[in-house]
């Protein structure tokens, strides 16, 4: 800090051009492995409504920050539902318009952290990579699931069809306006916010995709998970604000095992009963299909096995305590309790990792949109790493061949593809002896 003050400017100070500092110097004179060379972050401002400061100006500083907390919380979770209500479209939105705040909040702090304003094009590449990422993945979505609708338009196929080459020659393009852009004073600089960009890249689009791939399963898939996490969020921080008394992480002062723990069980309990309403709907348990005939996303279908009420044996030890020897559940009410174990207990790490990184950087938070809870990225440093979980775990333990899925990349090969398609699989039903052979030899 010494270091940079005598450079002529205070490193907490409002941003300012220096025309006369070669930036590759005097970066090269910070060690970065020291926290205490890691300039100063403005802190971020209140953006408490007057309102809520008046109705709570009588309150301690702990209670005034509980109300603003729990009347907040109540409020999002009030519109999270009605966004729900609103359908698997407007999920998707929610998704998207997430991850381009977070990727805003980190991005910012890149800029503040290393007083970046003055390197020439950086702002509008780092957005412009966010933009060639989230054309790829969704592209990939569309090609995924809206193959019967890319099919009759000539111009998509295209699209779709050279879709990853496309994605490549943006990035390339990308990357050569990076290489361009580069000015000796601000190498070391350039590529500093370079690797930060790409890191922050893989941190929200990334996560965000996984998070779309999740709901396309069946929109269960995305309310438990994300229900549990926030549970556990507002459980943990309950018990830990009336009964915390013994600290469980250095990274996060406030956290303790009181609320670790009473978060837990909490979240458990919650995602077993939460998922056994939303298993009697359709709504929730079908996968999320594209209609091109309607222009509508559809959520019909025949129940799995997931998904049908099934009698199971109490074990022995507990039909002492319950006096049941048999119980009805759905099959999916066991797969909510992993997923409420891994929210409860390896989910909050992600906000440990989001402690570690504000304090790396000298941040109370990513930023200050939300009263009382910081930013964006504060809230949903969790669920990032919740969706990787769900989506692993769908693939290995759920989710089998897609026999719609198949059809509809079937139905996008040439006549003649298709035709040899047929052929192959009517000699394998032959061979099989679950199709006759035909007369006709």
């Amino acid at each position: 800090m010494e270091r940079l003050a005598h450079r002529g400017r205070p490193c907490s100070g409002p941003a300012a051009p220096w025309p006369e500092v070669d930036l590759d110097e005097r970066f090269g004179e910070l060690d970065l492995r020291n926290d205490l060379d890691i300039p100063d972050v403005p802190p971020s401002t209140d953006s408490t409504p007057e309102i809520l400061k008046r109705a709570l100006s009588g309150l301690s500083a702990r209670w005034k920050n509980w109300w603003i907390r729990g009347i907040l919380t109540l409020a999002m979770i009030s519109m999270f539902f009605l966004i729900i209500y609103l359908g698997s479209f407007m999920l998707m939105l929610l998704v998207l318009s997430i991850q381009v705040k977070c990727f805003h909040e980190i991005i910012t702090i890149g800029y503040r952290v290393y007083h970046s304003y003055e390197l020439p094009w950086f702002r509008s590449l780092s957005w412009y990579f966010l933009l060639c990422v989230n054309y790829f993945f969704y592209g990939e979505t569309v090609a995924d699931y809206f193959a019967t609708f890319v099919q009759r338009r000539e111009q998509l196929q295209f699209l779709i069809r050279y879709h990853r080459f496309i994605s490549f020659a943006l990035y390339l393009a990308g990357f050569c306006m990076f290489v361009l852009s580069l000015v000796k004073k601000h190498y070391r600089l350039q590529f500093y916010m370079f690797a930060w960009t790409h890191v922050t890249l893989l941190i929200t689009v990334t996560q965000s995709h996984l998070v779309i791939q999740n709901l396309f399963e069946g929109m269960i898939w995305f309310l438990v998970p994300i229900s549990s996490v926030i549970c556990n969020d507002i459980t943990a921080y309950i018990f830990g604000f009336f009964f915390g008394r013994t600290p469980l992480i250095k990274l996060s002062p406030k956290k303790t095992w009181e609320g670790f723990i009473g978060g837990f069980f909490s979240t458990v309990v919650f995602g077993f009963i939460f998922s056994y309403f939303l298993a009697q709907h359709q709504y929730f348990v079908c996968p999320v299909e594209y209609n091109s005939e309607t222009n509508r996303f559809v959520t019909e279908c025949e129940p799995s096995e997931l998904f049908q009420m099934k009698k199971y044996s109490v074990p022995p030890l507990l039909q002492a305590v319950l006096g049941w020897e048999s119980v009805n559940m759905y099959p999916f009410q066991m797969h909510s309790i992993a997923l409420a174990t891994f929210a409860s207990l390896i989910g909050p790490f992600g906000g440990f990792f989001a402690s570690g990184f504000k304090r790396a950087f000298k941040i109370k938070d990513f930023a200050d949109t939300i009263p009382g809870h910081g930013g964006i990225m504060d809230r949903f440093d969790c669920q990032y790493l919740m969706a990787t979980f769900v989506h692993v775990y769908i693939t290995s333990f759920i989710r089998g061949p897609n026999p719609s899925k198949l059809l509809k990349q079937l139905l996008i090969l040439q006549p003649e593809q298709q035709l040899d398609v047929y052929k192959t699989l009517k000699s394998h039903l032959v061979e099989k002896g679950i199709l006759q052979p035909s007369l006709r030899g």
